[in-house]
């Protein structure tokens, strides 16, 4: 009888014999010939066990990868106003199709998030993200990004026209103060979006890139910002592969880092960086040539977070599901729209059970402003409550709290607190944690489930 494991146990056995295979290599070089062979019998063994995982062929993890399909196929029907371009990318790349839905958000988009960009772009505010997005998610249904135009100040420009003036603009910034406009992921993104439809990106734009890479600026603190450097590694490699003007060796050189600095990143559970940021790693890890056993790891990271429900929200699924299929956005450089399967259709909602009486729980809110003694305030709140509606009851229950949200493709997020306002201009932003832990949520998928204290700090980044 053979012996079956489940995936965790081969994500556990393949983990331990990387780690012992590393420690094996930064030893002495004595008895070489040995090392060499034991070193061959383990790379071997690992490949072996790290293969199981992303055997992707198997029906549970073609039903998980289906299911997930599914739940984003799903958001579509709650996304208010403005579409997501991100899902649509990802619906795109995706093996499964309902041709008729993602045909009425590709309308969506052209319509909806197109206005919204043109009256972002009329009002000089930042819209590289967006504007990147967009022209990739047109792309990916093979939609010719130059047949669409935005009006600003009575002058028409096509699409890309206005990217790469938007690039000029983040690249003169980063001259004069060192960082772009945006932030180097938006940055990555718009470098990402003209290469993949054909436009040859200025040198000096690319360059800024390379040098922030180089130079270790691509941090969240004092960490390395995983799904920013992940975007920056699928733009690099883009350009390597559109044969830029940027010097070959500079290129390898610095997607070397980037790789490197990824598989560092690689916490003892898998994920890189975090749950949140690991779909964006091992894109880029496949865009850059690795192979799918050496995501293994990561990847099987990730189905165990859609078995568990981690991923809830639209914009995490968007850049998960392309990872678990083996797929990278620069591939949308050569989507090729015929032959799909247009068979994915959605099942009727259960309805949802409503408990009564759910138990209470004490939340606790610290409020730090940058001239000002925190402030703390108190708020009983239904076990399983987002932080968004927290937040309002407390706003409702104190006088003393206000606050303000804007939105993003990520959902709400806090703008204004008691009055202070943390602007992007001014590279500032409502830090949120619970018990001292920073959330790696937004306020509306973050759920209070136990009793805690949140704390909302203006920071800087």
């Amino acid at each position: 009888m053979i012996q079956t494991y489940d995936r965790s146990q081969y994500k556990v056995v393949a983990t331990k014999l990387w780690f012992f295979i590393r420690q094996y290599l930064e030893t002495s070089l004595c008895n070489m010939s040995v090392k060499m062979f034991t070193l061959y019998f383990l790379s071997g063994l690992l490949a072996l066990v790290a293969s199981k995982p992303c055997d992707a062929s198997g029906s549970a993890q073609s039903e998980l990868l289906l299911s997930l399909n599914k739940q984003l196929l799903g958001s579509l029907e709650g996304q208010g106003t403005t579409p997501n371009p991100s899902v649509h990318l990802a619906l795109r790349l995706s093996n499964h199709h309902n041709l008729g839905k993602e045909n009425e958000h590709l309308n969506a988009l052209k319509t909806h998030l197109h206005n919204d960009i043109e009256s972002s772009l009329a009002n000089s505010q930042p819209v590289v993200g967006r504007l990147a997005l967009y022209t990739l998610a047109l792309k990916s249904s093979c939609h010719d990004p130059h047949t669409l135009t935005f009006t600003v100040n009575q002058r028409h420009e096509n699409l890309l026209t206005h990217l790469k003036r938007l690039m000029e603009q983040e690249k003169e910034h980063i001259v004069f103060s060192h960082r772009p406009l945006t932030n180097y992921y938006q940055y990555s993104l718009g470098i990402l979006a003209l290469c993949v439809s054909g436009v040859r990106v200025n040198s000096h734009v690319s360059n800024k890139l390379i040098r922030a890479v180089e130079h270790g600026h691509i941090k969240q603190g004092d960490s390395d910002c995983i799904d920013t450097l992940a975007m920056a590694g699928m733009a690099l490699q883009c350009l390597k592969e559109f044969k830029t003007p940027v010097q070959d060796s500079a290129l390898d050189n610095v997607l070397g880092v980037i790789k490197q600095k990824l598989l560092d990143s690689q916490r003892a559970d898998g994920h890189m960086g975090n749950e949140f940021s690991t779909g964006l790693a091992v894109q880029a890890l496949l865009a850059m040539g690795s192979q799918v056993q050496e995501c293994a790891t990561s990847m099987e990271a990730m189905r165990a977070d859609v078995r568990k429900g981690t991923y809830l929200n639209p914009m995490a699924v968007s850049q998960t599901l392309p990872a678990l299929q083996q797929k990278s956005y620069l591939q949308v450089k050569d989507k090729q729209c015929r032959n799909e399967d247009g068979n994915l259709v959605l099942e009727a909602k259960e309805p949802v059970t409503v408990l009564l009486n759910p138990t209470k729980l004490d939340l606790k809110v610290e409020v730090v402003k940058l001239h000002s003694a925190p402030e703390t305030y108190s708020v009983d709140v239904p076990a399983g409550t987002s932080l968004d509606d927290a937040l309002e009851l407390l706003k409702e229950k104190e006088i003393g709290f206000t606050f303000e949200k804007e939105n993003s493709l990520w959902g709400p997020f806090l703008s204004v607190v008691n009055g202070e306002q943390a602007r992007q201009t001014d590279r500032r932003y409502w830090l949120i944690s619970s018990d001292g832990n920073a959330l790696n949520q937004g306020i509306k998928d973050f759920k209070i489930q136990t009793s805690q204290q949140i704390t909302i700090k203006n920071s800087s980044y």
